[in-house]
């Protein structure tokens, strides 16, 4: 489907439906029957519904059918995509050597390409076809009645599918060459491939999923955590959309009656601007919620990078396989054994972690340690989060100083200041420092224990006593040892204060919202406050209109509702063929 064909077909789809002007004129007209005092909640929350697409979120409200009551009744169904091609591919990934493949045929003429490659038992009958949600066993033949494989097939007619057409599935034997040769025989049959989305495409154009809903399916199959798939999961089921349908409804509500004074303002009663700010603070404050989750979502989408510099023989290396517990870096008693930057991965509350493990940072004559200490500080440059490492039993020296000031220069914020991500400084070999006597006296050592565990939050453990500009550049002091894998727990949960979500320690996400439906949560928010603003100001009716409805189609743009071939081409382009 092209992105032309796309819109034409959602203009199609959307042709028995109501545009907003029609909505909310529908609205006046009640509003003044029922003697306008309050606003009709369940009247705004059909109107909802007449100007949205046919969406499945699930809703509270009765009035808004859900996908499977519209299921339910396939003979008033409307297949929107039923001129189109009938589309097949490859459904379990990448063409390799694994026990079974699944090709999936969508479209008008899906059964009838089945047909016509299938053998029911191996045997041909004429007029057979498949029975929805039946598995059948047989063969599948060429053109020239060659066998093929030994398949399954299942069929699911419309519009009890993924895409609400007819599908068939055929279950072959996995490998490159069965599999190639049914897709060439459903192919010579009369499909065409399809294209990358392309199946999730006809979902939304059919109704079966909204716009949030099939970004989630997107979301889930790039999923690199549990806790992203769990919040790729919540999205299909519908979290996103239900929550801006919600917001939707209110904002329709609040457009409904302000067009109705509009229309027949001397039939009405003397407007509370109070309440109306407090319904458009109210409104607000929603899509600032869903808009709070957007930096968990891409948390989990992105992970982070997070650097691991210090001087040579600290423990950098040790830290990492104790941390990963691996043993993807060589550690021995000789500095400078790290000569290139270490990359291995590590989830911390279900967010994905890129550790570097990098050179020590020191003047040397040795070229390739020149090297290798020049991609250290790249790798800083670049991090997301840096984590400083010093030596517990040495404190901070003379060469922490160095690197502190090669690196952060003057300070967080200076021109000097060659790291931009959050900073952690690790206190690591704690074991080897003995607990202090609550008798001893005499000079400072070099490490002073700490009298408070205000910072790393573990009595007992060493104070450092660090510059006043490292005091400023590290927002937490986390003391480590790797040799008894010591203190990983605190650090973890350092690093997810540090990048913003606590929450993902506790475990406390659900949903959270995409960078493109944030950018559009975020002009909503706009427009909504605009709206306050004009009220607030004493500006005329008119004005707040234009601005709500402004946030009305901003909304439209998570749940689909409002759409335009940029968006489509955003969405569908990131999927893989076959889904």
């Amino acid at each position: 489907l092209s992105s032309s064909s796309v819109v034409g077909r959602l203009n199609n789809r959307f042709v028995n439906k109501l545009h907003l002007r029609s909505c909310t004129q529908t609205a006046t007209r009640v509003f003044k029957s029922r003697r306008l005092s309050t606003i009709d909640t369940n009247l705004s929350a059909k109107n909802s519904h007449v100007c949205r697409s046919a969406s499945p979120v699930a809703s509270t409200d009765s009035s808004v059918p859900s996908t499977s009551d519209r299921n339910s009744d396939s003979s008033n169904f409307i297949l929107t995509t039923q001129d189109e091609d009938t589309i097949a591919a490859v459904v379990t990934g990448a063409v390799s050597q694994g026990a079974v493949a699944i090709i999936r045929i969508s479209g008008t003429d899906a059964l009838q390409i089945a047909s016509k490659v299938f053998r029911p038992g191996g045997r041909f009958r004429l007029g057979w076809s498949p029975k929805s949600h039946r598995v059948h066993y047989g063969t599948v033949v060429d053109g020239d009645e060659n066998l093929l494989d030994e398949v399954l097939l299942m069929s699911m007619h419309s519009p009890r599918s993924y895409t609400c057409e007819d599908v068939v599935e055929i279950h072959t034997h996995g490998g490159p060459v069965c599999t190639s040769r049914v897709m060439q025989a459903v192919i010579e049959a009369g499909a065409r491939r399809a294209r990358p989305g392309e199946f999730t495409l006809r979902a939304f154009l059919n109704g079966r999923l909204d716009l949030s809903q099939a970004e989630s399916v997107s979301e889930l199959l790039q999923a690199r955590t549990p806790r992203a798939a769990d919040a790729a999961l919540a999205g299909l089921q519908g979290g996103v959309g239900a929550a801006v349908v919600s917001l939707r409804q209110e904002a329709l509500a609040l457009l409904a009656e302000l067009e109705a004074r509009l229309d027949f303002d001397e039939d009405l009663p003397t407007m509370d601007s109070d309440r109306m700010v407090q319904q458009v603070e109210a409104l607000a404050e929603g899509i600032e919620a869903a808009l709070r989750t957007a930096h968990t979502g891409t948390l989990l989408r992105q992970g982070l990078q997070v650097a691991i510099v210090g001087r040579p023989n600290v423990g950098k290396s040790s830290l990492l396989n104790a941390w990963t517990r691996t043993e993807r870096a060589i550690v021995t008693d000789i500095a400078g054994t790290t000569r290139d930057v270490l990359e291995a991965g590590l989830v911390v509350g279900g967010v994905p972690l890129t550790l570097l493990d990098t050179a020590g940072i020191r003047e040397s004559v040795d070229k390739v340690e020149q090297i290798g200490v020049e991609r250290s500080r790249a790798a800083a440059l670049a991090a997301d989060i840096v984590l400083m490492v010093v030596d517990a039993q040495e404190g901070w020296t003379a060469d922490d100083s160095t690197i502190f000031r090669a690196l952060w220069g003057d300070g967080p914020g200076s021109r000097t200041c060659a790291v931009r991500g959050l900073s952690l400084l690790v206190v690591n070999k704690t074991d080897l420092v003995p607990p202090p006597s609550s008798s001893s006296s005499g000079p400072p050592t070099p490490v002073a224990f700490q009298a408070q565990a205000q910072d790393s939050q573990q009595s007992g453990q060493p104070q450092l006593e660090l510059p006043v500009l490292a005091r400023e550049a590290f927002a937490r002091v986390v003391y480590t040892s790797a040799k008894d894998s010591h203190g990983f727990d605190e650090l973890d949960k350092a690093l997810l204060e540090l990048a913003g979500a606590p929450q993902l320690a506790a475990g406390g996400a659900s949903w959270a919202v995409n960078e493109r439906q944030a950018e559009a949560l975020v002009r909503a928010h706009e427009a909504v406050m605009k709206v306050a603003e004009s009220i607030q100001g004493g500006l005329p009716i008119d004005f707040w209109t234009i601005d709500l409805r402004s946030a009305l189609i901003a909304l439209g743009e998570v749940s689909g509702d409002e759409v335009t071939e940029e968006i489509l081409d955003s969405v569908f382009s990131r999927f893989c063929i076959g889904k």
